[in-house]
């Protein structure tokens, strides 16, 4: 089953997805692929949210690792302390955020890895990474608009997706904002014909549990 997790910008999709996680590892199911963060700090400022808090970046998470990747930065910022690459992907794409393609190689590599992982017979343990020792969920914290319209940014996480259903992740969840997800149902439509659109609530919750469930 792919699970497309959507709503608004900044509605708490990944905070929900981070607990989850927890959620599913409390429960045995192992969660693999990446969360992304956002890097916040207090602030009385114009761009402060309505709890008072500012959001500087982005950072992405590889699971099962735990590694933590810096990988965007607001485009004002990177612009203010010279880090803003006008030949990058994000660039180009004129995304309000900046993601060096260094950042994107890095998260491309650990996809790579569980591509691998994802066709082997069984799941290896390897060096600094836990066996997944029963079906997993896969997690792409998110597909953008660099992925969707453009055919960029994580590829391998779109190309792991676009094998479907595996012994190692039966089940997968994707975020997307929901302007993108009718394109990334259709992109992902073929591999997954079993799909649902949850929300970070309850109900979203009880259908991934389900899923793992009737494993």
């Amino acid at each position: 089953m792919l699970f497309l997790l959507t709503g608004e910008v900044q509605i708490g999709k990944t905070r929900w997805l981070e607990g989850h996680v927890a959620d599913l590892a409390e429960r045995g199911v192992p969660c693999a692929g990446v969360l992304a963060p956002g890097q916040w700090v207090a602030s009385a400022g114009e761009r402060a949210d309505g709890n008072g808090y500012e959001k500087l970046g982005i950072d992405n998470v590889l699971l099962p690792v735990g590694e933590r990747v810096p990988f965007a930065r607001r485009g004002d910022l990177a612009r203010a302390d010279g880090t803003f690459d006008k030949d990058s992907q994000a660039a180009r794409a004129e995304l309000a955020w900046h993601i060096s393609d260094a950042a994107i190689e890095h998260v491309n590599a650990h996809f790579e890895k569980l591509r691998s992982l994802a066709c082997a017979e069984s799941v290896p343990e390897s060096e600094g990474s836990p066996r997944l020792r029963r079906p997993g969920l896969l997690v792409v914290d998110e597909l953008g608009r660099l992925e969707i319209w453009r055919g960029g940014g994580l590829t391998e996480a779109v190309g792991l997706l676009a094998e479907g259903p595996s012994a190692a992740f039966p089940h997968a969840l994707v975020v997307v904002r929901d302007y993108l997800a009718d394109d990334a149902e259709a992109l992902l439509a073929a591999a997954w014909p079993d799909r649902i659109r949850i929300a970070p609530d309850k109900e979203g919750r009880a259908a991934v549990l389900s899923a793992f469930d009737a494993c």
